[in-house]
């Protein structure tokens, strides 16, 4: 059975959840695994020398849970019942998966059809950041201390990433962003479809994609 698996990655902040449930709600067939899900218990979080919680690591998720999770969805791809879930049942079932470590880990690598990646500047993050409340909150000095470097060094290992990622500027509109991969996203089960009529319910701003990226 044809699978279509969507990675959608990205900065802390960047818009990867909203870009998700967007693109659940107008493609058929669409389920969503979110990474943010299988964090494990703040018992079990590593502390570093000043006193941060090391949440912005692989370490502090519990990837074996993700994986059986993805699993699961591969052998047994659920159904949206949306009402833009038209002759879903004709169409290749769909799994978007979002979250801040995607393409760090590698038993994912072989997985992905398509992979986006979200980008936003250090001040607009940091902004942002500081109008979400978490839980535990994050304590002055976190995200300079430990956030934004983590998400830096995640970075620099995604260099050696040999597949296509798509890069994403976090800045845009919703709608905007939404459009694009939404297009892009069509495209791309249209060829693996081998050129068949996979119908997908048209969007009137829809554009195409900039593969070079932001």
């Amino acid at each position: 059975m044809k699978r279509f698996v969507i990675g959608i990655g990205g900065v802390t902040n960047g818009g990867k959840t909203t870009l998700a449930k967007s693109l659940q709600k107008h493609l058929p067939n669409c389920s969503v695994i979110s990474q943010d899900d299988f964090f494990k218990p703040e018992s079990e979080i590593d502390i570093d020398e000043n006193g941060f919680l090391q949440y912005d690591v692989l370490e502090a998720l519990n990837m074996e849970k993700m994986m059986s999770a993805v699993s699961c969805w591969m052998e047994n791809p659920g159904s949206s019942a949306g009402p833009a879930a038209l002759e879903s049942a004709q169409g290749v079932p769909i799994l978007i998966i979002e979250g801040f470590l995607l393409f760090n880990y590698k038993p994912l690598d072989t997985i992905w059809n398509r992979s986006y990646f979200l980008t936003v500047p250090y001040e607009e993050c940091k902004r942002r950041r500081s109008t979400r409340v978490y839980e535990p909150p994050d304590p002055p000095g976190y995200f300079d201390g430990h956030v934004w470097p983590m998400y830096l060094k995640h970075r620099q290992e995604m260099s050696s990433i040999t597949w296509d990622i798509v890069y994403l500027d976090g800045t845009r509109s919703e709608e905007d962003l939404f459009s694009q991969v939404y297009e892009d996203v069509k495209q791309e089960l249209e060829k693996q479809n081998d050129r068949a009529s996979l119908h997908i319910p048209g969007h009137p701003g829809s554009q195409s994609v900039d593969h070079a990226g932001f």
